[in-house]
């Protein structure tokens, strides 16, 4: 039967993650809750809460905590039917401390190695389904869990005549690769892509690029999109079409971080969102700061997306209101009183 075609597909790994419930090393936390994470699964539940049709695409044992994922996922209204099952590997689960991830003050222990993820193939998934949506979401994440995954990833990533667009979120985690050196992996596989994602600190790591966002985008020039984000600064975009490249950049929203975890799944999730609306470059840039934002004030990987009414609203705010913006925890819920503050205090003297 030939698959629904849906706005964006994503394919990836996703966890069952569990959080502690008080800070602590985790030798000492004496309990934890259990969400999810994945990158890949992340990205498609903001945009299927967003009001997207969405599918996820991936691998998880046949064991309760597959039953799990497939079933929370699900329930952002993403269509898991492409999900395959195997009985012969586990779901990846993974620990962490209540630190923050980007810092030293965090521990973070995954149970991934031989995961059902890790056996992702074109020959054990439904390439049908992967290629049937308006956009096709990747990371480099999935590449580093195995031969089989880069080759998967290769086989997506090729340019032929009629795939979708295929977004790549660089992703690089350097602990993850143990099988290929990733600089060269990990830059074939964006430039073989029509958008990609890439922070510059990672661009750093990754391939030594210390020039900032112009010195990515020489070493990337094939992708028709490139937003490299620049942490608390802001993110650029370039473009290139027929009539030539545009540069756009986008100041970050000042926010009461409680937890970094998510943030760069929500901004992709953001940005594609009103892609897909075909918004223009700011507006582009605009949701997927605002959609990080809302990852930032909470605590897990997922957060509740602002209204697509609410976030075009901040969306459309003059340049000088937007950068008085200052959102904390519980913003989403409260975006018209966000949205008048910053208006009141651009025309307060």
């Amino acid at each position: 039967m030939t698959p629904t075609v849906v706005d964006v597909v994503a394919l990836g790994e996703s966890m069952v993650t569990f959080l502690p419930t008080r800070p602590g090393r985790l030798a000492d936390v004496p309990s934890f809750e259990r969400g999810i994470g994945g990158a890949e699964s992340n990205v498609a539940c903001v945009l299927a809460a967003a009001g997207h049709t969405v599918r996820w695409v991936g691998r998880v044992g046949a064991d309760g905590f597959g039953d799990h994922l497939v079933e929370a996922i699900a329930a952002y209204g993403v269509d898991t039917s492409a999900v395959r099952r195997d009985s012969a590997r586990p779901t990846g689960v993974y620990f962490r401390t209540a630190g923050d991830r980007g810092t030293d003050a965090h521990e973070v222990a995954y149970y991934r190695a031989g995961s059902a993820a890790s056996a992702m193939a074109a020959d054990t998934m439904d390439l049908d389904a992967v290629r049937a949506g308006r956009v096709l979401h990747l990371s480099g994440i999935t590449a580093a869990l195995s031969e089989d995954c880069l080759a998967l990833m290769r086989e997506l990533t090729a340019r032929r005549p009629g795939r979708p667009l295929v977004s790549f979120d660089v992703n690089h985690r350097a602990h993850l690769w143990h099988h290929q050196e990733p600089d060269r992996v990990l830059l074939d596989l964006a430039r073989g892509s029509d958008l990609v994602f890439v922070g510059e600190d990672e661009a750093e790591t990754a391939w030594g690029l210390t020039g900032g966002p112009a010195a990515i985008r020489a070493a990337l020039p094939e992708p028709r999109a490139l937003v490299v984000k620049q942490g608390s600064k802001g993110a650029t975009l370039f473009e290139c079409d027929s009539e030539g490249g545009s540069v756009t950049f986008v100041p970050a929203l000042h926010v009461d971080v409680v937890a970094p975890v998510g943030a760069g799944d929500a901004f992709a999730a953001g940005f594609l969102s009103a892609t897909l609306r075909a918004l223009p470059a700011r507006d582009r840039l605009r949701h997927g700061h605002l959609m990080a934002a809302a990852a930032l004030t909470a605590p897990g990987d997922l957060a509740a997306p602002p209204s697509r009414h609410h976030a075009d609203r901040l969306a459309a705010l003059d340049d000088d209101a937007w950068e008085t913006l200052r959102l904390g925890p519980g913003w989403t819920e409260a975006v018209d009183q966000a949205v008048d503050r910053a208006e009141e205090e651009v025309r307060t003297p």
